[in-house]
């Protein structure tokens, strides 16, 4: 009785506590924003009105997020009576506590009054990106940044009326469009239901570029002001190819904008696509384009119902890169872009991606989750419908979920529908399990009146895999394709033949997401260069050696673990992986010619110049050009390599 007791008591406070902080889900419907923007003093002053209905009963406070460099300075109710707020910093949230408890359902209206500077280099909520920033000469203000009070972040659609103050000489640009208004600095604009929200406030001229039958509108500073037709151009020319995939989009006429330094390289709006300086100093990049233009469909006009759901945006995203590169150039590009994507996608394992929330916005372990490994689920999708129905399940989701939220199992059902197929196993097996199967085979061949039979059994270590599967039987005439439906760890098959079968090889296209001993040591790699990029060589080394583990002759890992001695200045050990990268399985084939042009760097280093030239020469010898690399042997034949300083 007496435990009983304590553990009443020691509940009681917690429990009260719970009943105090009665937090509720809303429902965000309208935004009212009244902004000056003073460049000058890279500032900012808002008034946002927020119009929203509780979706729980009795709930005693709301939250919003709100970049932490900009300063609330009250909140008021319909009334205009202040209510009592609350900030926790790490995680960019605002509380709101009201005095009385919310009924379910009613309407409620908020008025936020803050302000600030954004120069850009504070604490962004995105972590090291910048998605808002008040600069001298341009501003933008980006969804993710938080600029304004933020509940259901990329799954709550809200309509907003903005109206805008800056300086003259600036123009206001948002939704693709410029903000109309009266004459003077004064801009307002009303958007649809969506995420707007994204703004932009530049001094340029705007470029329109026709190509098409479409209309792209280009923002680039003076600087990259010769680029514009180019990115005006291949906008127009994705649009059309995207268009014939999902349908017709709400605007076909987009706004490119260019923004500053430590903004993200690209990020799609309602008709805009942000770039980044270095992204629009480049010749326009038909990845950047793929990818952002297939978020005005998934993302923008569908949006999925919440953040575990975002592989369908993210994932269509990164494989609309593949199609539309399968489009431009022939289907030889997929064998090594669809391995790309798989060695991404299976770096992350922690968890499936059906619970990608757990992973932090922008991280390369959310994107390994929702881009490459949702990549890797819509290929599979598309080899088992075709590509007809394939494209038909894209347009039925655009269509049937236009600005609506929709969900896995939304995709699911229309997928089932157009391919009259039970597919809930696949997307058991794909977004709400872990891992990937790696196939080991036995089989017998026997001989019968009409040709040959071949008797054998599939083995794989997931007990809910099933998927089918394709088997090529090379024979003595022309190979043969066949099918097997893998169930669970072991299926047996029976399959007849017209040749005499030599050979058989499970998934010859490569088109399943699946382990291999390549597979493997690729995968490894690619963690080992993960965290060499974050300066983590220990972690790097560490992936290195598993790889090796699995082929002591890969020549990839052997030059990967080289570059790391070569950064810490160990050049003994440098120079012995850098020779058995040369001896190594030469996969891929530039490792020769680049630890030629290392090792003659560290004889360099150390004072061996004929040593250092020998190499030189052996690197010219390869023919290999491979980013720039007999241009770099030369030039150290004439002027040998230093080193830079080191502190």
């Amino acid at each position: 009785m007496k435990s009983f007791l304590y553990l009443l008591l020691a509940a009681w406070p917690v429990a009260l506590w719970a009943q105090q902080d009665r937090r509720a889900s809303i429902d965000v419907e309208s935004y009212k924003i009244n902004l000056k923007i003073d460049p000058e003093q890279q500032a900012l002053e808002a008034r946002t009105q927020v119009a929203f209905t509780s979706l729980d009963d009795r709930a005693l406070s709301v939250a919003f997020e709100l970049h932490n460099s900009l300063n609330l300075q009250r909140v008021t109710d319909a009334q205009g009576r202040a209510l009592q707020t609350s900030r926790t910093i790490q995680d960019f949230t605002v509380r709101v506590n009201f005095q009385d408890p919310l009924p379910k359902g009613q309407p409620v209206t908020l008025t936020f009054e803050y302000g600030g500077v954004l120069r850009g280099d504070e604490e962004s909520p995105i972590y090291g990106l910048t998605f808002a920033a008040v600069k001298p000469d341009r501003v933008w203000l980006l969804y993710p940044g938080r600029w304004f009070p933020v509940s259901g972040y990329t799954s709550d659609r809200y309509t907003m009326e903005l109206a805008v103050q800056a300086p003259p000489g600036f123009r206001a640009v948002t939704e693709g469009a410029e903000i109309q208004g009266p004459a003077g600095p004064a801009f307002k604009w009303v958007g649809q239901p969506g995420f707007p929200g994204n703004l932009a406030l530049v001094k340029e001229a705007p470029q329109r570029v026709d190509s098409a039958g479409i209309t792209t509108t280009v923002n680039f500073t003076p600087e990259r002001a010769k680029n514009a037709q180019a990115w005006g151009e291949e906008t127009a020319k994705a649009m059309v190819y995207l268009t014939s995939l999902y349908g017709v989009p709400q605007t076909a006429n987009m706004t490119l904008i260019e923004t500053g330094e430590g903004a993200p390289g690209a990020y799609s709006a309602p008709g805009m696509i942000f770039l980044s300086p270095s992204t629009a100093g480049r010749a326009p990049s038909p990845r950047v384009l793929a990818n952002q233009l297939t978020r005005q469909w998934f993302g923008l006009l569908v949006s999925p119902v919440n953040r575990n759901h975002i592989w369908i945006a993210n994932g269509l995203a990164r494989y609309a890169e593949i199609m539309y590169l399968e489009h431009l150039n022939g289907a030889s590009v997929l064998e090594l872009e669809i391995k790309d994507l798989y060695v991404d996608a299976l770096t992350v394992t922690e968890a499936p991606v059906r619970q990608a929330a757990r992973y932090e916005d922008y991280s390369p372990e959310f994107f390994a989750v929702t881009g490459s490994k949702g990549g890797a689920t819509w290929h599979m999708l598309r080899g088992i419908a075709g590509d007809e129905a394939f494209k038909k399940i894209l347009k039925t989701a655009a269509d049937q979920f236009a600005n609506k939220p929709i969900s896995t199992d939304d995709i699911r059902r229309i997928a089932e529908q157009t391919t009259q197929r039970n597919l809930q196993g696949f997307f058991i097996q794909w977004l709400e399990s872990t891992g990937a199967p790696e196939f080991k085979t036995t089989y017998t061949v026997f001989r019968t009146q009409k040709g040959f039979r071949v008797m054998g059994k599939i083995e794989q270590d997931l007990d809910t895999f099933r998927m089918p599967v394709e088997i090529k039987i090379e024979t003595e005439g022309n190979p043969e394709m066949k099918v097997v439906e893998v169930v669970g760890p072991s299926t047996e098959f029976s399959l007849e033949t017209f040749g005499k079968p030599r050979k058989l090889q499970v998934d010859p296209n490569g088109r399943l997401l699946r382990m291999s001993p390549n597979m493997r040591v690729a995968v490894a790699i690619r963690r080992g260069e993960q965290f060499a990029e974050l300066g983590n060589f220990n972690e790097a080394l560490k992936e290195y050696q598993k790889a090796l583990e699995v082929n002591r002759l890969s020549s990839l890992a052997h030059y990967r673990v080289a570059e790391v001695f070569f950064q810490q200045g160990n050049y003994q050990s440098a120079a012995n992986e850098f020779r058995e990268a040369i001896n190594g399985d030469e996969e891929p084939k530039w490792t020769v010619v680049w630890s030629h042009i290392n090792l003659g760097k560290i004889y360099d280093v150390t004072s061996q110049r004929e040593r250092a030239l020998n190499e030189y020469t052996k690197a010219l010898r390869t023919k290999d050009n491979t980013q720039g690399a007999l241009e770099e042997a030369a030039r150290y034949q004439q002027k040998p390599y230093q080193r830079e300083e080191r502190n």
